[in-house]
């Protein structure tokens, strides 16, 4: 089976039928192809449904998973995104395809380079990346429309919420050995609405973040 058939059926059998109904975010998974993401040892099982192994005792998030962070983050096409955490960037390419500017941080050196190798390879001109450690984001870049962060801190990071527009939201995992993902809503400027999405297990947030632990 060809790689685009793969992905019509991981897009029809694990993701719409979970829930996941937002147009935009179900195109985006139909076009991105994940295969290009993977090590060549992964690539019969790029388009199934659990995280795989990048390197550095990191992971590509499963493809449900990816779709409906993507989709609790409400995204329209003029938003700019911070995104922490960009792994091989899957989950930033897939926001890519939605949002006009996603700004991504990856904490290990090697995975931050194989991001954005494959986001110039691919033909990403909307995405830029960096090297460095999430937990601060990205200031002078601030503020964003959304933000998603796809390593789990024990508590949520201030700063992140500073650097969210009002009215803007985070999708986050939080939490050590029990981890919930949340929807962060900033209301004002010193309130925000949390809202319990589901039980998750992420990769831990790693950096400075580890001396609040």
């Amino acid at each position: 089976m060809q790689y685009a058939q793969r992905r019509a059926l991981m897009v029809s059998q694990q993701i719409e039928k979970r829930g996941v109904k937002n147009a935009a975010v179900l195109r985006a998974m139909r076009t991105v192809a994940r295969h290009l993401f993977v090590a060549d040892e992964f690539l019969n099982v790029a388009y199934d449904d659990f995280p795989l192994p990048i390197g550095f005792r990191q992971t590509i998030s499963q493809p449900y998973i990816v779709a409906l962070m993507t989709e609790q983050l409400q995204l329209q096409p003029h938003h700019k995104v911070l995104e922490i955490g960009t792994g091989c960037g899957y989950q930033t390419a897939v926001l890519a395809e939605i949002a006009a500017k996603i700004y991504s941080i990856e904490i290990v050196p090697e995975l931050a380079a194989r991001a954005a190798d494959n986001f110039k390879r691919l033909n990403y001109h909307n995405i830029d990346s960096k090297q460095g450690d999430g937990l601060s984001g990205w200031q002078d870049k601030a503020p964003f429309d959304r933000i998603m962060v796809t390593a789990a801190p024990a508590i949520l990071p201030v700063a992140l919420v500073k650097q969210l527009k009002i009215g803007g939201c985070m999708v986050i995992p939080i939490g050590t050995l029990l981890q919930t993902l949340y929807r962060i809503i900033r209301k004002s400027e010193n309130e925000i609405e949390k809202q319990i999405l589901l039980q998750v297990r992420f990769v831990p947030m790693t950096g400075e973040i580890e001396n609040n632990r």
